[in-house]
């Protein structure tokens, strides 16, 4: 009786065994995945941190493994030695258009206000125009020798009146020597010369004589006489007598009354 009842069963358990076949393979696939899901955790390791910061982490360790924009164009640049040995245009821009000072500022910054001064250097008065032989009887003898005196204030020359005649043979000598060059020079250079013709009737002249000369008495032509910047009488001829009417004699003469 019990052998009849154990075939029905087992009859039961082969016919229901096909019938679970189907939902066990569609369950296979999830106990795959969670098998992998287990490998996973025992691989990694249990999380302590919450779900959220799982994200977190892995964007840290993204950024710690790419470096930062501004690390990587420093490390070019340092890497790159064209990049670091030729300067950007905007650099040299700005120091081609910065100025630079120039000789003369830094000379001026380095002595500041103490910087001398040129000396100044007083330069020779030129030469006064000598005349020419002979007189002339038409000349205003007063403004010439007022515009002597003048230039004498000026220039702390001499005036030497030349009192003479075109007909006098003295004084034709004396206007030989007054043209040579050593003569003419120091009459030039320490003497303005007037010369006054007293030979023609001209009484403005012989009053110019009496006035320069007045011992009076007979005068020995040329009458040479010499006159200050303050219109001082100094010498006269008329008085002391002409010199040789020589180059050494005029010259010595000249030299004389000319300091």
């Amino acid at each position: 009786m019990s052998s009849r009842m154990l075939r029905p069963v087992r009859a039961d358990r082969r016919t229901t065994s096909p019938r679970s076949a189907a939902p066990l393979g569609r369950r296979l696939p999830l106990v795959a995945a969670a098998v992998v899901a287990a490998g996973l955790t025992a691989a990694c390791g249990p999380s302590s941190e919450p779900a959220g910061s799982a994200a977190a982490a892995t964007a840290g360790q993204s950024s710690q493994a790419f470096p930062s924009e501004s690390q990587s164009a420093t490390a070019s640049a340092e890497a790159s030695p064209t990049a670091s040995a030729s300067p950007s245009p905007s650099a040299s821009a700005s120091a081609s258009s910065s100025p630079t000072p120039s000789r003369a500022q830094s000379g001026s910054a380095s002595t500041g206000g103490g910087s001398a001064k040129p000396a100044r250097t007083s330069a020779a008065p030129a030469p006064a125009k000598v005349p020419g032989p002979g007189y002339d009887s038409s000349a205003d003898a007063q403004k010439q020798i007022d515009a002597a005196l003048r230039a004498a204030k000026a220039d702390g020359r001499m005036v030497l009146l030349d009192f003479g005649a075109n007909w006098c043979g003295n004084c034709k000598a004396a206007d030989k020597v007054f043209a040579q060059s050593q003569t003419a020079g120091i009459l030039g250079a320490s003497y303005h010369l007037v010369k006054v013709d007293i030979g023609g009737n001209s009484s403005a002249n012989s009053a110019l004589l009496r006035k320069y000369s007045p011992s009076g008495g007979t005068y020995t032509m040329p009458v040479l006489v010499v006159v200050s910047p303050s219109g001082t009488v100094r010498t006269d001829t008329h008085v002391t007598g002409n010199p040789s009417l020589t180059s050494e004699g005029i010259n010595s003469f000249l030299r004389k009354w000319a300091a």
